[in-house]
């Protein structure tokens, strides 16, 4: 009897191995599709199967399951990010496994078109324009009124997302954007976007189920890389109502309801806004699985293989993470192994994605972070103060890099 397979469409720093570990758990046979595995570290050192395919390609992509299935049981197709997704729509359309539907993944991809359809559907969005050229941008821009928000209308985790406060700033952001060094996967378009202020919520779902609201902080501005959050967040049921309303109403608003999503919201003076609808698990979903004993990539992978999934709660904590988030670039001299913060009580999690030599060139979205700590506890002010004092317990040191004139 051949072998069940989960074919897993590139990988991720964050999610990929917690989708590898979750396979195995439910005895099938990991194997990941990607351009390049070898930029993901952990399938060689778990030994997972990996096998080279230009991931951009549907037909390619097609062919290699095809090879793949005269040697398994492709039991489901899935993947740990949002960049594929929509891919793997079309690869469970096309071998009649359970799937997102593609046309609605391709739809919510493009953060222009998101918008056009939530606004439409009078979910409340912040002010938006879509421009292609620096005289576009600024006129939007002026129209929408500073300070603005810049980002690629297709992209993944805070890429090329800026906050500009003036004109020259919003220069500066455009000619980066357009000027070749931003690497688009689209063609360039550039959302323009008003700059909804209030606390920072992210809602997660399966299926049409809200699981829980988390609440985050991001790191100093212009950029947005986050820096810690809470689940569940601390909200009166009738902001918990609301912003779970609003979230629901996206997925009737864009065609979803299939699988994960994660809505990022502000509360805002009008309430709150929706600033993002992302069609998968928000990245390290450990902390639910900490406060509500619901590990939410398994449920996905039973989806995925049409086995039925168990949303329950079997309890009810308050989970916390910090990044680790460097405050220059430099070399890392050293970095210490996590082992004092791991002993606290109440650390569910000390990981470290950098080693000691690394060079540190911050750009400003997800791949600035270093690593995190995580903290679960009965209650919000106690996992509060065991994450605070284990992360004052990770140190490192970063020496600047030489300047030209040294």
């Amino acid at each position: 009897m051949a072998r069940r397979a989960l074919i897993l469409v590139e990988g991720s720093r964050y999610n990929g191995p917690l989708y590898v570990q979750a396979a195995l758990r439910l005895g099938l046979h990991p194997i990941t599709l990607s351009a390049d595995p070898a930029q993901y570290d952990y399938l060689a050192a778990e030994g997972i199967e990996a096998i080279g395919v230009d991931t951009d390609d549907l037909d390619a992509l097609i062919r290699e399951c095809s090879l793949l299935r005269a040697t398994y049981d492709i039991a489901g197709i899935t993947s740990a990010g949002d960049s594929f997704y929509a891919t793997v729509g079309k690869l469970c359309r096309y071998f009649d496994l359970p799937g997102p539907d593609p046309v609605s993944i391709e739809r919510c991809c493009d953060k222009f078109t998101q918008r056009q359809l939530l606004a439409e559907a009078g979910v409340p969005v912040p002010a938006f324009r879509v421009a292609a050229n620096a005289t576009d941008v600024q006129c939007s821009a002026v129209e929408i009124g500073l300070p603005v928000i810049l980002k690629p209308a297709v992209g993944t985790g805070s890429r090329g997302v800026r906050l500009c406060g003036n004109l020259d700033e919003l220069a500066e952001h455009t000619t980066y954007l357009l000027g070749g060094k931003h690497i688009w996967r689209s063609s360039p378009r550039i959302l323009v976007e008003e700059f909804a202020q209030g606390p920072h919520y992210a809602t997660h779902i399966m299926g049409n189920e809200v699981i829980g609201i988390e609440a985050a902080e991001f790191g100093p501005p212009p950029h947005f890389v986050y820096r810690e959050g809470i689940f569940p967040a601390p909200l009166t049921d009738d902001e918990q109502e609301r912003m779970a309303d609003v979230s629901l109403s996206c997925l009737r608003a864009l065609g979803l309801g299939w699988g994960p999503t994660c809505i990022e919201l502000r509360w805002t003076k009008v309430g709150p806004v929706v600033i993002e609808v992302n069609p998968r698990l928000g990245g390290g979903p450990q902390h639910i699985q900490l406060a509500y004993g619901v590990d939410l990539i398994t449920e996905h992978i039973k989806l995925v293989i049409g086995n039925e999934w168990n949303l329950r709660k079997t309890h009810s904590h308050v989970a916390a993470w910090r990044n680790l988030l460097p405050d220059r670039d430099g070399t890392l001299d050293w970095i210490d192994n996590g082992s004092l913060a791991a002993a606290v009580p109440g650390v569910a999690e000390v990981k470290f994605y950098v080693e000691p030599k690394t060079p540190i060139v911050r750009k400003g979205d997800f791949r600035d972070s270093m690593g995190y700590v995580m903290a679960v506890s009965p209650n919000l002010a106690q996992t509060e103060a065991i994450l605070q004092r284990a992360v004052e317990l990770v140190s490192w040191s970063i020496t600047p890099f030489p300047t030209a004139y040294e």
